[in-house]
């Protein structure tokens, strides 16, 4: 059974940061793409950051230059840097591995 768990979330205020962690377990992690998501109240859920299995990574652009997204295969966790935090980030946070599921989400909640 395939399982992604998050942790790390919080309240921070503006321009702090956070580091958000997702380990997996059931699945073969090193050899799968892994990214995180988000979704703000009323929003759809978009793609934040994303690494491919050989450390290739990709951010939409409302992050690049502030989340860093990056794994440790020998511990089968994928992480997000986040820095300068802006209240649009509070979202609940969510990783996801395709093919393989989503993880429970954690709530990220920054105060202006």
């Amino acid at each position: 059974q395939v399982q992604l768990v998050e942790s790390g979330g919080g309240l921070v205020q503006a321009g702090g940061s956070l580091r958000l962690s997702c380990v997996a377990s059931g699945i073969r992690f090193r050899y799968y793409v892994a990214g995180w998501y988000r979704q703000a109240p009323g929003k759809q859920r978009e793609m934040v950051a994303s690494i491919t299995n050989s450390g290739a990574t990709n951010y939409a652009e409302s992050v690049n230059g502030r989340f860093t997204i990056s794994r440790d295969n020998a511990q089968n966790t994928v992480y997000l840097q986040m820095t300068s935090l802006k209240p649009e980030d509070t979202a609940v946070y969510y990783c996801h591995v395709p093919s393989f599921g989503w993880g429970q989400g954690t709530q990220v909640a920054v105060s202006s």
